[in-house]
C-alpha cells in the first residue's frame, strides 16, 4: 500500500500546475464490476471543459485499506477528494457512511 500512496502521490504532482481560475480535485471511483477503486485527477479552467486523467487503479478492494490510503492522502494534498459509487456503503473504522446520494452522473 506505500507504492500506492507514493505512486499516486508523484502522478498528482506532475499533474498539478497552479493556474488562476482553475479547480483541481482527486475523485476515486468504486468499480463494483471489476472489484477495484479508480483514482482520477480531475481538473477544470473556468469556462473550459472537465479534464479527467486516470492515475491508479487500487486492486486491492478493501475499505479498510483504501480508508488508510486516503487517509495519508489527505495529509499529503489540500486536494477535494470526491467520492464515487459509494452510496450504502460505511467505512469500516467509524461506520460513517461514505456517500449519501448517487452523483447526477452515476
Amino acid at each position: 500500500m506505500p507504492s500506492d500512496l507514493k505512486l499516486i502521490s508523484e502522478r498528482m504532482r506532475r499533474l498539478f500546475k497552479p493556474r488562476s481560475q482553475t479547480r483541481y480535485w482527486l475523485q476515486v471511483v468504486n468499480d463494483r464490476y471489476d472489484q477495484c477503486f479508480n483514482f482520477f485527477f480531475n481538473s477544470q479552467r473556468q469556462g473550459e471543459r472537465l479534464k479527467s486523467v486516470p492515475l491508479h487503479t487500487l486492486y486491492h478492494y478493501n475499505l479498510n485499506a483504501l480508508e488508510e490510503l486516503l487517509r495519508s492522502l489527505r495529509q499529503q494534498t489540500n486536494l477535494t477528494i470526491q467520492l464515487v459509487g459509494f452510496v450504502g456503503l460505511k467505512w469500516p473504522s467509524t461506520q460513517k457512511v461514505i456517500q449519501r446520494r448517487r452523483q447526477p452522473f452515476e
